[in-house]
């Protein structure tokens, strides 16, 4: 019979029998903190914050990540995946799909692309006349070219590239990462998105959302020529009051935490409003372009009479700089969505030649002064650079039109940097370009391979809710190796 219930002055004393229990319990729980403390999952302190840096499930390849991702649907055949015979039967009616309807009608006869192909740098990949910055890079650069989506539709496929599901309410790729590893500089944002500079993508804020995951881990949103929302001291408060502000607010936070221990959501919600307000001394330093020396600013084109391709240069040297202090993760959006105007971004379905026209040189530019910059300052070294879009196009133009409609069957991405093969291809798809038949990869076995640089494994990286282990790949995806240096 127990008798701690009778302790003087609420001393809980334990009998023999509580002795052993709390003992072997207390044994195994050691044993499971040092067998999690070698496997590095252990939880970071408390005091280190959510965002503390982790270290990886291996060593990794790759310290941080560089997504462009480019919203529309960027045509394959147009830019990255030459096709001599697509060239070769222009006019003609495609082989065995004479008739073929895809997701906005019946599709005309075979069309080549309007700008040139050639091949560039020493390994002699041919890159379209579009793009012909990024040609230059093309030694850097590991394309993946049978790349597959499960869906043709804008909204889900950004969904599906940003979070490995086509429906929202699931983490982006960049909060799983931030969630993974954390940061390595605690007064910036683990992730970062970066709008292009005429707006948001089809999708907005899921692309980059944390998901069920905590709110300490979604993206924050800015751009070279949008800082920070509310972030900057109101004018009346001095900085002393401020300083003294924030210390009252971090005891109270403190006590609060005290007396709900084991409270995520609260601890992640107070961790956000702590880096809010590290950040008002250190994002506006790191938005500062004018540090940077006019070679660097002409180089992404800071300069140019487009300013929206201006625009995008200064996004592109924002996340130079970010990556550069820490930053765990960089998305940069290129292209914007606008109800009923295709204009804003690649979705082209009627006016390829002159929209692309428009668009080319606004991504170009700049994304290869990216790549250029960062390899002259070593950081390509442990960086890894994504360029990617949510489906291809048709190799078909669309009947009555001069624009390709969208193709979920084979389309092409690239890697660049840490851990990845240079001035490599591979995949491929038919002599047309429409669809995947060599090493047919899908967007779970894209993102298990980013990971992976990371050195993280997908199966590992898991968060429950709902009843399930969830992951970002979900139930599928493999890791390809053959990309890998």
């Amino acid at each position: 019979m127990s008798h701690a219930h009778n302790a003087p002055l609420g001393r809980h004393l334990l009998d023999r029998r509580g002795f052993l229990s709390h003992m072997a319990t207390g044994v195994g729980g050691i044993a499971l903190s040092a067998m999690l403390a070698e496997k590095g999952l252990l939880a970071a302190d408390a005091k280190a914050g959510p965002l503390a840096a982790r270290p990886p499930h291996f060593p990794a390849r790759a310290k941080r990540v560089i997504h462009i991702y480019c919203t529309g649907a960027v045509s394959q055949l147009d830019t990255w995946d030459y096709k001599p015979e697509l060239i070769k039967r222009h006019g003609e009616p495609m082989p065995g799909a004479e008739k073929l309807v895809t997701f906005q009608g019946e599709n005309g006869a075979l069309a080549r692309s309007p700008w040139a192909f050639k091949p560039r740098g020493e390994c002699g990949k041919h890159v379209s006349d579009l793009l012909p910055h990024l040609a230059e890079r093309v030694d850097d650069m590991c394309f993946i070219h049978s790349l597959t989506s499960k869906t043709n539709t804008h909204g889900p496929g950004e969904m599906f590239m940003s979070t490995g599901f086509t429906l929202e309410g699931f983490p982006s790729m960049g909060a799983w990462v931030s969630y993974a590893l954390g940061t390595d500089d605690q007064d910036l944002p683990a992730y970062v998105a970066i709008p292009d500079p005429r707006g948001d993508p089809q999708q907005g804020p899921a692309n980059w959302t944390n998901g069920f995951l905590p709110a300490v881990y979604q993206g924050t949103s800015f751009n070279a020529d949008k800082p920070i929302r509310h972030l900057a001291r109101p004018e009346k408060v001095s900085p002393d009051d401020d300083r003294a502000t924030r210390d009252l607010i971090r005891i109270l936070n403190d006590e609060h935490l005290a007396r709900n221990p084991g409270d995520d959501e609260l601890s992640a919600r107070i961790a956000a409003y702590e880096l809010a307000a590290r950040m008002q001394l250190s994002a506006p330093e790191v938005g500062d372009l004018s540090r940077e020396s006019p070679a660097v600013r002409s180089l992404y084109g800071l300069d140019d009479p487009n300013p929206i391709l201006a625009g995008f240069g200064r996004n592109c040297l924002l996340a130079r700089r970010l990556v550069e202090r820490g930053v765990r993760f960089v998305t940069l959006f290129n292209g914007a969505f606008a109800m009923g105007e295709g204009a804003l971004n690649w979705d082209g379905h009627r006016r390829i030649k002159s929209d692309y026209d428009r668009h080319g040189p606004i991504l170009d530019k700049p994304a290869a002064a990216l790549l250029t910059d960062l390899k002259d300052r070593g950081l390509l070294d442990d960086t890894l650079v994504v360029w990617s879009t949510e489906f291809g196009r048709m190799p078909t133009f669309q009947k009555g039109t001069e624009g390709r409609d969208h193709n979920p069957k084979g389309f092409t991405a690239w890697l660049a940097g840490a851990g990845v093969k240079r001035g490599f291809s591979y995949g491929a798809t038919d002599p047309f370009g429409y669809q995947a038949i060599e090493n047919v990869v899908d967007v779970h076995d894209f993102h298990a391979t980013i990971l992976h640089l990371l050195g993280l494994d997908h199966e590992r990286l898991t968060y429950y809710n709902n009843g399930a282990q969830r992951r970002l790949t979900d139930v599928h995806g493999h890791v390809i190796r053959d990309v890998l240096t």
